[in-house]
């Protein structure tokens, strides 16, 4: 049963990817607005196949300029996260090297970084920041690898820098918002899932990617809890590793909770203060570069 399921399954998600794709490529040449709506569209049909009930908890920030930023477990949290808004996603570089899933990255409008080059931190920061402001909505997974499901890596904060920039000029500037989410497998087959079946779903370390369909797809539908939590910006935060210390731990909090099976939104502590000369205060929220 596991045999026939995968292969129907890996089936229908690549025949979709291929029919979607030129529709896709044409209407990011034209400029279209539903070249923002197919992905979205692709993803709540991913999730239908495969068998993910996704479960929102919490409002997702809609008054302005946003950055989201989530845990990371699998490359299910594309598909899981695509379906709920349409968003475009910040990968490592490596990702648009991939065969066939770098395409659809690409087609995704993914913004690719070079996380090992710190010279090229202000510039791939400014790129996420014009896409922000030019009404994108980006999702950023600031753990920079993916775990096993059961916890939640520490955020990085270099990238989180781009919540010092200003949205807007002169009177209207203010703050960019920076969204922690929270993304966790919960049920198999509408039972606990648990910690030892939790992994079968987590793409990590140097597992092999279509080996890992192969085997998350034959254990059958799963429950995911994705939970939205208060937005914050860097003038209350202070700077980028504090931020990113909040984002982290609202992460973090969520999945515990989920995983416990309750839902309520809870916020963190503010971190406590740090000295980083590097970061910018505050009150000194800066205009793009």
């Amino acid at each position: 049963m596991g045999t026939f399921r995968s292969t129907v399954l890996l089936t229908g998600f690549i025949l979709a990817a291929v029919l979607m794709s030129p529709v896709q490529w044409l209407l990011l040449k034209m400029g279209s607005p539903l070249a923002k709506k197919v992905p979205n569209l692709y993803h709540r049909y991913l999730c239908w196949l495969i068998g993910i009930r996704v479960h929102v908890v919490g409002e997702r920030y809609t008054d302005g300029a946003c950055l989201l930023a989530s845990n990371h477990t699998s490359w299910i949290d594309i598909p899981i996260l695509g379906s709920i808004t349409p968003l475009s996603f910040v990968a490592k570089s490596e990702v648009g090297a991939w065969p066939f899933f770098g395409t659809l990255a690409r087609l995704q409008e993914t913004v690719f970084v070079e996380r090992n080059r710190r010279t090229k931190a202000i510039e791939q920061r400014n790129e996420i920041h014009a896409r922000i402001v030019k009404g994108d909505t980006l999702l950023l997974f600031p753990e920079g690898t993916s775990s096993d499901g059961n916890r939640t890596l520490p955020f990085k904060s270099a990238l989180m820098s781009v919540a010092q920039l200003a949205v807007g000029h002169g009177d209207d500037a203010h703050a960019l918002v920076v969204q922690p989410v929270s993304i966790a497998y919960t049920k198999l087959c509408g039972l606990p899932m648990g910690r030892q079946y939790r992994p079968f779903f987590a793409w990590y370390g140097d597992m092999d990617l279509f080996p890992h369909l192969w085997k998350a797809f034959s254990l059958g539908p799963i429950d995911v809890v994705v939970a939205f939590h208060d937005p914050v910006t860097m003038e209350k935060h202070g700077n980028r590793k504090q931020l990113a210390k909040y984002c982290g731990d609202a992460s973090a909090m969520g999945v515990a909770r989920a995983v416990l099976g309750r839902d309520e939104i809870v916020t963190p502590k503010k971190p406590a203060a740090a000295n980083d000369a590097n970061d910018v205060p505050d009150e000194k929220i800066i205009a793009a570069q």
